[in-house]
This record gives C-alpha cells, structure tokens and sequence, in this order.
C-alpha cells in the first residue's frame, strides 16, 4: 500500500505543469530579440526564450541577420536590461532553454514585443490565454505599421531560418 501511494505520488509530482514555476532575478544579457540570460538568487544562471514571440534573427558569424533584428535587440536590451524582473515558466525548449513570460512590474515584455512590432506571434508554440493577445497585438501592430511591418511583406524568423539550414 506505501509503495502504491509512493507511485502515485512521484508520477503526481512530474506531471505538474512547468508553468507553476516562476523565477526572478536581474537580466545579465540580452541576445537577441527574444532570449535574454536571467541571473538570480537560487536560480543561478538561467537563459530564457520569450514565450510565444519570434523576433527577427540578428547577424550570426555563421549567417546574416534580418531587417529589424538589431532593433529588437536593443529595444529588449532597453527595456530589461540590469532590471529585476520575474519569468513565469511555461516550457523548456529543445535547447534546454527556459521559455517564459517576462513580467516587470507587471508589464508582459513578450505582449509589448508584438505590440511594438518587434516580434511576431509564434503561433507555432502559442496556446492558452496568451494566444489570443499576442495574436491580436500583432495585428494591431501591422495594421499601425509599427516596427517590422514598415515593411510591406516581412520574412517570419522561422523561413528565414529554415532558408539558413538549407543553405548549408
């Protein structure tokens, strides 16, 4: 009967969501439009991707960078940078990496990427309450020109990096 009750209670415990996890600490670096390295008490050094957004790529020594990358670049570096913020967990992506929602003083950073036209909604890996809202924002978004869509036909980062891998 203990080791039952044993069994049910670790299969309960890794079912758990991901998502019931937040970190905080201060962003140490930003690398680009969309992942930034997050350094805090008990979580130590933790790289975090953005949660349903895909920024423009920027330069690589291995491949060039899009239109827009650089900006949304410093436009993230602008707004987290040294700051203390909070990342609520929803994954880990296939690179280890932690995909969150960045909260700094309750403002979602990853909402005001789309909204500013520095990021897309990355409707491939967006579900739940963040879908609707960050979809909506980048059409708000496109619809005002902001950002990005000053231009009139951008290239999503998920072709231009599937045109990098086959040009390889």
């Amino acid at each position: 009967m203990n080791r039952l009750f044993l069994c049910i209670a670790m299969v309960l415990m890794t079912a758990l969501p991901v998502s019931a996890e937040t970190l905080r600490g201060m962003v140490k670096a930003v690398h680009d439009g969309d992942t930034v390295v997050l350094v805090g008490r008990g979580t130590g050094r933790v790289t975090v991707r953005l949660y349903g957004v895909d920024a423009p790529e920027t330069r690589k020594p291995d491949s060039p960078g899009q239109p827009f990358g650089s900006q949304a670049k410093r436009v993230l570096m602008f707004k987290v940078l040294g700051k203390e913020v909070t990342a609520e967990v929803q994954d880990r992506d296939q690179y280890g990496r932690t995909v969150a929602v960045l909260q700094l003083a309750g403002r979602d950073i990853n909402a005001e990427m789309v909204s500013e036209g520095m990021a897309w909604a990355y409707r491939q890996f967006l579900s739940g309450p963040y879908a609707s809202r960050y979809i909506q924002l980048e059409e708000q978004a496109r619809r005002q020109h902001r950002g990005l869509w000053r231009d009139s036909n951008p290239q999503p980062p998920w072709e231009f990096r599937r045109g990098q891998k086959k040009r390889r």
